[in-house]
């Protein structure tokens, strides 16, 4: 069987958000650049996600020259938010974790709070390097993270979302499938593996790129919220719970952290190292 190859590429440059597909990305130590470099956050600092406010999934956020941003949405004016300068930060709280963040100013607090009708702020990370360690139980030291979830890089794998496609279609609720693979999230997405192969793996190269899996993707429920129209139903969560529950969380993808910088593109060859 051929190598597998890289699928496809995706950037989020606002957490939550909806996000955009390049035919290639820097790979930065913390994460493809660009990706969730910016969060919102609620009155107390809390990280706001599709977890509380599935409508973020309508939103979307355009990546411009310098790390600056163009948000869009339902029933919202664009909005150009430039990057704030790193003169003042306040702490915020990303899963339980404070993180110091750069806020963006009044003009985006208000488009963002009007939409999501909630007290919110918009807030930057200005310098990933010292902002935000990895898990350390799962991490190298000197390892950090932008606002992802956890881990600077998620990679699927389109065969295991036709197998989890096909154990939904099997179940009692069929009528919500098949799913497309933005309900995950990814970064990366990879074709020509067998199903749940990435299971196995534990480092990999993607072209000039290489990384090490860090962990297993445990999923929530924001993998239940269609991306297109904001609505929840049951899967993917009740078909992980029968077939992918390990020690109780509900498993699809890996973590990657990389183990060096440079370019990846749609097309290059993967190899699993190990």
């Amino acid at each position: 069987m051929p190598n597998p190859v890289l699928r496809s590429v995706h950037i989020h440059p606002v957490k939550a958000m909806r996000g955009f597909a390049p035919a290639e990305a820097e790979v930065q130590p913390w994460g493809l650049a660009g990706d969730r470099r910016w969060t919102v956050v609620d009155a107390s600092g809390k990280v706001v996600t599709q977890r509380r406010h599935p409508r973020m999934a309508l939103a979307s956020a355009e990546l411009l020259a310098g790390g600056d941003i163009r948000v869009s949405a339902p029933g919202r004016e664009p909005l150009t938010v430039e990057v704030p300068e790193p003169s003042a930060t306040i702490r915020v709280e990303v899963f339980e974790t404070p993180v110091e963040a750069v806020p963006a100013g009044g003009a985006a607090d208000a488009w963002f709070s009007a939409y999501l009708d909630a007290e919110v702020r918009l807030v930057h990370m200005d310098d990933p390097a010292r902002r935000r360690p990895v898990d350390p139980a799962y991490a190298l030291p000197g390892e950090t993270v932008s606002f992802a979830d956890g881990y600077p890089l998620l990679v699927t794998t389109s065969a295991s979302l036709d197998a989890l496609n096909s154990l939904i279609a099997q179940g009692d609720h069929s009528d919500e499938g098949p799913l497309p693979m933005n309900r995950f999230r990814p970064n990366l997405v990879v074709d020509g593996t067998a199903p749940w192969a990435e299971d196995g793996w534990t480092r990999l190269a993607i072209g000039e790129v290489t990384f090490r899996v860090a962990r297993t993707c445990g999923r929530c429920v924001v993998t239940t919220t269609d991306q297109l129209t904001g609505e929840r139903g049951k899967e993917p969560l009740r078909t992980l719970a029968r077939h992918r529950n390990q020690g109780n969380r509900l498993i699809f993808g890996q973590n990657l952290v990389p183990e060096h910088t440079g370019t990846v593109r749609t097309g290059d060859e993967v190899k699993i190292l190990d």
